[in-house]
Order: C-alpha cells, then sequence, then structure tokens
C-alpha cells in the first residue's frame, strides 16, 4: 500500500512502510482477542457454562499471544484474563 508522505529520506519513507505493516498485524491481533472474548461473553450470557468454560481457554491462548508479540502490555493481558476468568467462574 503506498501512502503519499511527506519525507525524503529513505529511512524515514522505511520507518513509515515498516509503522502501516505493524499497524495493520496489531489491529488484527486485537480485533481477534476482541472476537474471542466476544465468545465468552455470549456463552456466559446464555447461560451455557461449559461452552463458557472452552472459550475462555481459547480466548486466553489469544491474549497470551497478544502479549508475547507486545501488542498488549503484561498487565493489561493480566487484567484482561483475570476478569474475564471472574465473569465464567461467576456464571
Amino acid at each position: 500500500m503506498e501512502v503519499f508522505s511527506l519525507a525524503n529520506i529513505k529511512s524515514a519513507k522505511k520507518r513509515i512502510k515498516v509503522t502501516e505493516t505493524k499497524t495493520l498485524r496489531n489491529k488484527a491481533i486485537k480485533s481477534r482477542v476482541k472476537t474471542e472474548v466476544k465468545k465468552v461473553l455470549a456463552a456466559v450470557e446464555a447461560g451455557d457454562k461449559t461452552t463458557a468454560e472452552k472459550q475462555l481457554v481459547e480466548a486466553i491462548s489469544h491474549i497470551d499471544k497478544a502479549k508475547s508479540k507486545g501488542v498488549y502490555h503484561k498487565s493489561t493481558a493480566s487484567r484482561k484474563i483475570s476478569r474475564l476468568t471472574k465473569t465464567v467462574n461467576n456464571a
């Protein structure tokens, strides 16, 4: 994707391209995490605890992957996992 930029220096042009690539990757990862969290919450709303627990494992896996790739800070990932687990356990 060619983006119009004001940069004249080669390294600045490269940084713009690299940032754009990383931004798209981060958006995709965050979107996937949100989808998995929604699946867990939907199962909890439906009162289906076994499905919620299975979905929770999937969601935790995606959150951990996002953390390892630097998309989420470790505290943010831990908080998300903790709140989601609490929600499933109290259902």
